[in-house]
């Protein structure tokens, strides 16, 4: 399985971003889908995920400034990034779970966001 994401880059504060990642691979479908982000020095921390029934859940950080949505047919999420600030600066990555326990879970290889003030 592979998880190629796309977007990200350096913006301003207050600009937006939309990242997009397609997984790929031996597994047809995926339970859940979304987004993770590590700063420098810091933990991997989620940002938000959508299930394939459409629930969603944010970080606080990121609630009211960023939308997570899903192509289960084309086993695709994207997410919309507003109002960016330089906090949000970090490597972010894809991820997706599978498997009847969700026991099957897979990461993109990241992508560098910077928020410049």
């Amino acid at each position: 399985v592979q998880l190629q994401a796309s977007g990200g880059g350096l913006v301003q504060a207050g600009g937006s971003l939309r990242f997009s990642c397609v997984a790929s691979g031996s597994i047809a479908s995926f339970n859940v889908m979304g987004w993770f982000r590590q700063a420098p020095g810091k933990e991997r921390e989620l940002v938000a995920t959508i299930t394939r029934g459409g629930r969603t859940i944010y970080a606080d950080s990121v609630k009211g400034r960023c939308t997570i949505s899903g192509d289960n047919a084309e086993n695709t999420v994207y997410l919309q990034m507003n109002n960016l600030k330089p906090e949000d600066t970090a490597v972010y990555y894809c991820h997706a779970k599978a498997g009847i326990f969700n026991d099957l879970e897979f990461w993109g290889k990241g992508t560098q966001v910077t928020v410049s003030s």
